[in-house]
């Protein structure tokens, strides 16, 4: 299942690597305003494998996922992000892991840069209030003498492994769940409009005691942001928003209360210096002196 807003040919390309390794191609477009789903029905002009759910308005991508989610007719569903490309045997590797437990409930990739390097979604730790604060005040630092105190949720940093292992979250760029599992769980949480849902629904996954699995050996070359670049102030503005919900859900009444105020202030600076960066970048190429 794809969920699109003006991905351009980056939609295509994802769903033709797609269409010779599932069965149906479910695609969400979000109202968009540029030629994707035109470029997308030519490329797939009488393929009954392609269902197009065009919207109205934009929904967001939780939203989405869960119009999508009632079209769909096998156990097992793929969420894949548009600025993705998987291999030719990505999702039938990812089937392998989840069916050899049945309590996993959901897989993900190791999402890739242009150059290769690892992205940070692909293997997450919750960022919990406290590693939110160790993170931003820079005591990771002092891991290594205090792995568990001063524990980091950037997992990429980490060595990788030689086999599937057992993590907190992954992406929503590249998720396959289990529809049991999802019965079990409930659906996406509509109430975030971009950013965060995943981490919300891997949080809900675990409170239900299913397995979160990150397979390293299935690479996806990830064009991160790629449908958001235009919009930077909207999507900050939602991503913020989406981490206020989250810690407010999850984490309001199991924290000190000044703990979870200081990572609510942080956020909000946190938005306000990107609003500032992006407001002078504005400024500066609207006086001929950017350069970027």
């Amino acid at each position: 299942m794809i969920v699109n807003y003006n991905a351009g040919e980056l939609l295509v390309d994802c769903a033709l690597a797609l269409s010779t390794q599932v069965g149906q191609i479910i695609v969400v477009d979000n109202a968009s305003t540029d030629t994707s789903i035109v470029r997308l029905k030519d490329a797939f002009f009488g393929d009954g494998q392609l269902n197009i759910i065009s919207l109205q308005k934009n929904v967001g991508f939780a939203a989405g996922c869960n119009l999508g989610l009632s079209a769909v007719v096998f156990p097992y569903i793929l969420f894949i992000n548009p600025d993705c490309l998987i291999s030719s045997d990505a999702v039938e590797r990812l089937r392998q892991v989840i069916e050899s437990d049945r309590r996993t409930g959901m897989v993900g990739g190791r999402l890739l840069n242009a150059d290769g390097s690892e992205q940070g979604g692909s293997r997450r730790a919750i960022p919990t209030p406290w590693r939110a604060f160790v993170r931003a005040t820079g005591l990771y630092r002092f891991a290594r003498f205090f792995p568990t105190l001063f524990f980091d949720f950037h997992l990429h940093h980490q060595p990788l492994p030689d086999q599937p292992i057992e993590v907190e979250a992954i992406s929503g760029a590249l998720m396959l769940v289990r529809r049991q599992a999802i019965d079990a769980v409930g659906i996406w949480d509509e109430g975030y409009f971009l950013h965060c849902e995943d981490l919300d629904w891997c949080m809900r996954f675990r409170q239900k005691n299913w397995k979160i699995l990150f397979v390293p050996d299935v690479p996806v070359l990830h064009h991160q942001g790629a449908c958001s670049h235009a919009r930077p102030f909207f999507v900050a503005w939602h991503k913020h928003r989406g981490m206020l919900r989250f810690y407010r859900k999850f984490f309001l009444h199991r924290y000190p209360v000044g703990l979870t105020w200081l990572v609510a202030i942080g956020i909000t600076m946190r938005f306000s210096v990107i609003v500032l960066y992006h407001v002078g970048v504005s400024l500066l190429k609207s006086t001929g002196l950017h350069r970027g």
